[in-house]
């Protein structure tokens, strides 16, 4: 059995927030995230992109960098990254059998069991200790303060990138109650930079880093200047408190990854003020140049030879498929097929509002995922739109359907579940090393 195979039994135990498990787990371990310095992200959109600018831009500055993210977008090892890099399977085996060992005593030992995300958090743990990374920044897995990742005492920052509406089973149902347990993330006397322009989840952040004593930057009143926007990136501009950001080149385009670069760079920028991190510009702006996300907008193929563009984009939920919408709007206005498939647990009808407002040339397929909605469910919700989809549930079937009908379009776009795009992109990564016409 290898360790992915062993890491993916815990699953049976679900998600249960919650830090006692992982505590003690942890400790068995000799606490090994107490030796390491850490960006800690949460938000409802926009973590993992925040996450990837500050790893690449704090790399090419010279900084040995760990990366913990989630879900993985094809193979699991994207989850843990150190130095612009995944983490090898060999890494992987040695760190997570350590891991595994400890929380099977645990479960011998008559204590619960954690859970396949404690797991695997606490390998990230390990192997950035290994490692001795100069800084790990954590991407928080669900909420804030229940999560795994909130183990974490004293933090360099705590970031904040955005509050929606998702995961309300779990985190409230209004944004000032998810916002609180976003807010869990921030300790005491640690600094907070929250870019979120809500005013009632905004208020409880506030409220948050007063009661711990931490000092706030809310940066969601600094405005972005965008230019020279192609869908192969955008040039953004920004003043940051009293330092210049002048044209800095992204490779993801978008007025949300504009937003997400400004609470990169004010996270950065809030630690250098403060001497923790020194910034070299020119090799900063370099790493933001090559900080792309797979499955963020990315553009799998640009038109050519009659064949249209092809895009994917993880919009699952509804702010993430109101920015989709935005960024389509602003980048296309030729004929637009739309292929998607939807977690049943997700606004299912919101998002399919926005999805509507790019096409209604709609393929409805299904993300290989338990928590799937079920093809013929999706269509018939838009059907109550009075719009009529393609049903392909299958996404291999799906995926010949679309080769089928292609030419007919300008763009093809894949949205909805990470867990779809994910495969679709593995997909067209073979389609393309057997040089098969997509």
């Amino acid at each position: 059995m290898t360790a992915i195979e062993r890491i993916h039994q815990f699953d049976k135990f679900g998600v249960v927030l919650g830090l006692e498990r992982m505590e003690e787990l942890l400790r068995r371990l000799g606490n090994p995230h107490d030796r390491l310095q850490v960006i800690h992200v949460a938000g409802t959109n926009g973590k993992g992109s925040v996450c990837k600018y500050m790893e690449m831009g704090l790399k090419a500055c010279g900084y040995k960098i760990g990366l913990y993210t989630s879900p993985y977008i094809e193979k699991f090892n994207e989850r843990i990254r150190y130095d612009g890099s995944d983490i090898t399977d060999e890494e992987l085996e040695v760190s997570a059998w350590k891991v595994i060992e400890q929380a099977e005593e645990m479960v011998a030992d008559g204590m619960d069991s954690p859970t396949e995300f404690e797991v695997v958090t606490a390998i990230a743990f390990e192997f950035f200790s290994h490692k001795q990374v100069d800084i790990a920044i954590l991407e928080v897995g669900l909420g804030g303060t229940g999560d795994s990742t909130n183990v974490i005492k004293e933090p360099m920052a705590s970031v904040i990138t955005s509050i929606s509406m998702d995961h309300m089973d779990r985190l409230g149902n209004t944004l000032g109650e998810i916002a609180a347990n976003k807010a869990g993330i921030i300790k005491k006397g640690c600094p907070v930079i929250a870019n979120v322009p809500e005013r009632e989840a905004a208020a409880v952040i506030a409220r948050k880093a007063y009661e711990a004593g931490a000092r706030l930057y809310d940066i969601s009143g600094i405005r972005t200047a965008v230019t020279d926007e192609t869908i192969e990136g955008q040039t953004v501009s920004m003043q940051l408190f009293d330092k210049s950001y002048s044209d800095v080149e992204i490779p993801m385009i978008g007025q949300h990854q504009a937003q997400n670069l400004k609470t990169a760079l004010a996270t950065l920028e809030v630690l250098r003020r403060k001497g923790s991190i020194s910034l070299d510009k020119e090799n900063l702006y370099k790493g933001l140049r090559e900080a792309a996300q797979p499955g963020r907008f990315e553009v799998l193929r640009l038109a050519s030879d009659n064949k249209p563009t092809v895009i994917i984009d993880g919009a699952h939920n509804e702010a993430g498929a109101a920015a989709l919408e935005k960024t389509m709007k602003e980048c296309f206005e030729g004929r637009i097929l739309l292929v998607t498939g939807i977690l049943a647990d997700k606004e299912v009808d919101r998002i399919l509002e926005h999805f509507t407002n790019i096409t209604h040339n709609i393929v409805v397929t299904e993300p290989d995922n338990p928590r799937k909605m079920d093809a013929c469910e999706l269509a018939s919700k838009l059907e109550d739109m009075g719009i009529v989809p393609i049903v392909e549930a299958g996404i291999d079937r799906c995926i010949v359907r679309v080769r089928e009908i292609e030419e007919d379009y300008d763009v093809v776009l894949f949205a909805g579940s990470l867990y779809l795009i994910g495969m679709v992109r593995g997909l067209f990564k073979c389609l393309q090393e057997q040089t098969t016409r997509f």
